[in-house]
């Protein structure tokens, strides 16, 4: 299979390009011999990559595009600048896929596109899948719900889009957990208000076992929740976080204390979504991690 990814040097891209390396792939990338370099664990003569998708009149010789780019969320406040940028670097990249796409006589089978569950905005404790249809006006939502629109121009009966509804993915490589460890570690670690939001996370081996299934499974379409079939509530997240690192468990953060160091995008932390993964469980999508409290073993069993 020939595969066109972007965002594969990434937090979620890097651990997806070990799994497919028997596969021939093309990564976009704007600085290639740095990416080389981030890359050079990976040995295979069947990584290539391209500086710019303008460089392409077609995607004729993919058979699949995984898009995964975009600028990182929660690592700045959300000044309008920010805000635009998020967008833009989602937006604009995606756009371009969709016109080559068009433009392809023999277009690829698949794009598989991300996107957040985000997409819901805050569910309070109500569980809920991807049947759930919302009008949010959490900037999450708005997004996410472009970047889907987006992305499904792209459908037709000669390719299908499989939408990439991520929670949070637990790797101490990056992402949010990785953030989490320094004050866990320093005993300082506890929950966020009164807990009871839930998080809707993912264990980063399930996310690219994931990715790969909707890949290969030639009937999947549509939007696709990439969370555990039972999400934690902050409270127990933070209590298993706590203990997987044998630490104390006894302090808190006020909510008042998040909005004002993250402003608008406390919504990331603040937030209840109860997402579950039907759609993934009803192809026979098998989970490694279900539950929180081995999950987080499993990640951390060296980080004491």
């Amino acid at each position: 299979m020939n595969i066109l990814i972007t965002g594969g040097t990434g937090f979620i891209g890097r651990e997806l390009l070990k799994l497919l390396m028997t596969e021939q792939v093309t990564v976009l990338t704007r600085n290639t011999e740095n990416v080389k370099r981030q890359l050079s664990h990976i040995r295979s003569g069947n990584l290539n990559f391209i500086n710019s998708l303008f460089d392409l009149q077609d995607l004729n010789h993919f058979d699949a595009v995984i898009n995964l780019a975009g600028e990182p969320i929660a690592n700045k406040r959300w000044s309008r600048k920010q805000k635009l940028r998020i967008c833009r670097s989602r937006w604009d990249i995606t756009e371009q896929l969709v016109s080559l796409i068009h433009a392809s006589t023999k277009p690829p089978a698949v794009l598989i596109s991300g996107s957040a569950v985000g997409y819901y905005g805050d569910q309070q404790s109500h569980p809920f899948d991807e049947s759930l249809h919302v009008h949010h006006q959490s900037f999450s939502h708005q997004v996410c719900d472009k970047w889907e629109q987006i992305a499904l121009r792209a459908q037709s009966d000669r390719t299908r889009v499989c939408l990439l509804r991520t929670g949070v993915v637990l790797s101490p490589a990056g992402g949010a957990l990785q953030k989490m460890l320094p004050p866990y570690k320093l005993g300082l670690g506890g929950p966020i208000g009164s807990g009871q939001q839930y998080v809707p996370w993912i264990h980063m081996t399930d996310m690219v076992q994931a990715i790969v299934f909707l890949l290969r499974t030639e009937h999947a379409q549509g939007a696709f929740n990439l969370c555990a079939p039972h999400p934690a509530t902050n409270a127990l997240f933070s209590q298993c976080l706590a203990s997987a690192i044998k630490r104390p468990h006894f302090l808190f953060t006020p909510k008042w204390a998040i909005k004002l160091l993250m402003g608008e995008a406390s919504e990331l932390l603040i937030d209840s979504m109860r997402a579950k993964p039907k759609k993934l469980t009803e192809l026979e999508f098998q989970f490694q991690f279900s539950h929180i409290e081995p999950a987080l073993k499993n990640l951390l069993q060296y980080a004491n």
